[in-house]
């Protein structure tokens, strides 16, 4: 009998990268809170009369006080209507997951050598870390932290000096556009997460979520880390 050949993608090759430090986005990088977020801005929007398409299309990994500076009716309390919506999502934690894999990630990663830098503030990122089951790394730049959101680079910088690190030591894992810049702004090498990244720019690599992420950690004679992530 004739064989007959069949072309199939051949497998992707893992990729390794070394760094000395990682940095995490939150929203939909380590936690999956998509249907709260979604849920709460339909309900802002109608409340307002706001258009929830266009929010919802552009908001993602956004602090919540731009959007709604952009979407707000004019000579609107922008202040006032973001606490309002910022109460709207401390009051809504259920059906917060970790993304796949991401605890097992963060448990083998030193605790000196993470970060979490999101749009979120103080309170909002240690509920919804915590509804997810996810321990609050030592070092956060929260929303509260800065004066200029993603995508500026302020948040990822700042992560990077608070621990020690050079920008080209420090590697992001981020899942929305607006941080994906923000990663790059730094110079920072970062990997993209998950669905609703965008184009990726030229040299960004990307993953479904942590399920094949593996990590490994070597001290050398000095005491400097170097941790290797397999993607």
């Amino acid at each position: 009998m004739a064989s007959t050949n069949m072309d199939f993608p051949a497998p992707e090759a893992p990729r390794t990268l070394n760094c000395r430090a990682v940095l995490f986005d939150m929203d939909g990088t380590l936690v999956d809170s998509t249907p709260i977020v979604e849920q709460v801005w339909s309900e802002f929007a109608l409340r307002y009369d706001l258009d929830y398409a266009e929010i919802l299309r552009t908001s993602h990994g956004i602090q919540a006080i731009d959007t709604v500076r952009r979407f707000a009716p004019a000579g609107a309390d922008v202040l006032a209507l973001t606490a309002e919506l910022g109460a709207m999502e401390r009051a809504r934690t259920r059906g917060i997951v970790p993304l796949p894999g991401a605890m097992n990630l963060l448990e083998v990663l030193p605790g000196d050598a993470i970060a979490l830098v999101t749009s979120a503030d103080r309170i909002l990122a240690e509920l919804r870390m915590d509804a997810a089951g996810l321990a609050m790394p030592a070092i956060a730049v929260t929303a509260d932290l800065i004066t200029r959101g993603k995508p500026h680079p302020e948040g990822y910088l700042r992560a990077a000096e608070l621990l020690g690190v050079q920008p080209a030591e420090a590697l992001v894992f981020e899942d929305a556009p607006a941080g994906i810049a923000a990663g790059l702004a730094a110079g920072i090498r970062t990997v993209a997460v998950g669905p609703n990244t965008g184009p990726l720019p030229d040299g960004v690599l990307h993953i479904n979520d942590y399920s094949s992420v593996r990590a490994t950690v070597e001290t050398d004679a000095t005491g400097t880390q170097t941790i290797s992530i397999r993607l």
